[in-house]
C-alpha cells in the first residue's frame, strides 16, 4: 500500500488527534486570556506584597520551558499526592503557562497608554474593575492584536509538546501512525498542514482585528508607521 493511501486509511486517527488539539487550544486560550486579564487587573494600583508576589509568579512562569512545566504537572504532582489525567494536565499546563504571557503582553500595552484617561475615569467614580473592562481592555486588545495573535500561534504549537505526557493530540496521533506503518514523512506532512491551516485562520482573525482597530482610531503601531 502506498504511503499516502496508508495516511488516508488512518484519517480517523489523525482527525481525532486534530480534534483534541483544537479542543485543548480553544479552551486553554480562553482560560489563559481571561486569567491574563485578571492578572492585569490585580497588578493595577500601588505596589504591595501581593502584587509583588504576582509579578514574581508571572515572571517565573515565563522563564520556565513549557515542556518541563507540562512534565512536572503530569509526572511530578503524583509525588505530592495529586494525580491528573493527561488531558486535564495538558489543559492546565497550556492555560496557566500562556496566561503569564497574555498578562505580560497586556501589561506592556498598558504601559504606553496615556494616564490622563484613567485619571479622568477615576474622577468620574470608575472602580478599577469597571475601568479595566470598559476603557482599558478594549484598547489593549485592539492595540496589541499582532502580539496576541502570535501568542495564540505559539500556544497552538506548544500543544504538540503534550505528546510527552501521552495526550493523544495531533502530533501524538501522527507519531503513532508513522511508528506503526513506518511512514515518517507523510504523516507529519499532514500534521504540519493542519497546524498551518489553524495558524492561517488566526492570522486572518488578527487582520480583521487590525482593520477594526483602524476604524476605531486605535491602529497598530505598524499600521501607523506605514501611513
Amino acid at each position: 500500500m502506498h504511503a499516502w493511501e496508508i495516511v488516508w486509511s488512518q484519517r480517523d486517527v489523525l482527525a481525532s488527534g486534530f480534534g483534541n488539539t483544537l479542543q485543548l487550544f480553544i479552551l486553554s486560550t480562553l482560560i489563559a486570556f481571561s486569567t491574563g486579564v485578571l492578572a492585569l487587573w490585580a497588578l493595577e494600583g500601588p505596589a504591595n506584597p501581593l502584587r509583588s508576589a504576582l509579578r514574581i509568579l508571572v515572571d517565573g512562569m515565563r522563564m520556565m520551558p513549557f515542556l518541563i512545566y507540562a512534565y512536572l504537572l503530569y509526572y511530578g504532582l503524583p509525588e505530592v499526592g495529586v494525580r491528573l489525567d493527561a488531558w486535564t494536565a495538558g489543559l492546565i499546563a497550556l492555560a496557566t503557562y500562556h496566561a503569564a504571557y497574555f498578562a505580560e503582553i497586556l501589561r506592556g500595552a498598558r504601559a504606553v497608554l496615556s494616564r490622563g484617561q484613567f485619571e479622568a475615569a477615576r474622577a468620574h467614580g470608575y472602580t478599577t474593575g469597571l475601568m479595566v473592562r470598559r476603557i482599558l481592555l478594549p484598547q489593549l486588545v485592539l492595540r496589541s492584536g499582532p502580539l496576541l495573535g502570535n501568542q495564540l500561534i505559539i500556544c497552538l504549537k506548544d500543544s504538540a509538546f503534550l505528546t510527552i505526557i501521552t495526550v493523544k493530540e495531533l502530533t501524538g496521533s501522527a507519531s503513532a501512525v508513522q511508528s506503526t506503518f513506518f511512514i515518517p514523512v507523510q504523516a507529519f506532512v499532514v500534521a504540519i498542514g493542519l497546524y498551518w491551516l489553524v495558524s492561517l485562520l488566526i492570522e486572518s482573525l488578527v487582520s480583521s482585528l487590525g482593520r477594526l482597530a483602524q476604524t476605531r482610531g486605535l491602529g497598530y503601531e505598524q499600521a501607523t508607521t506605514r501611513r
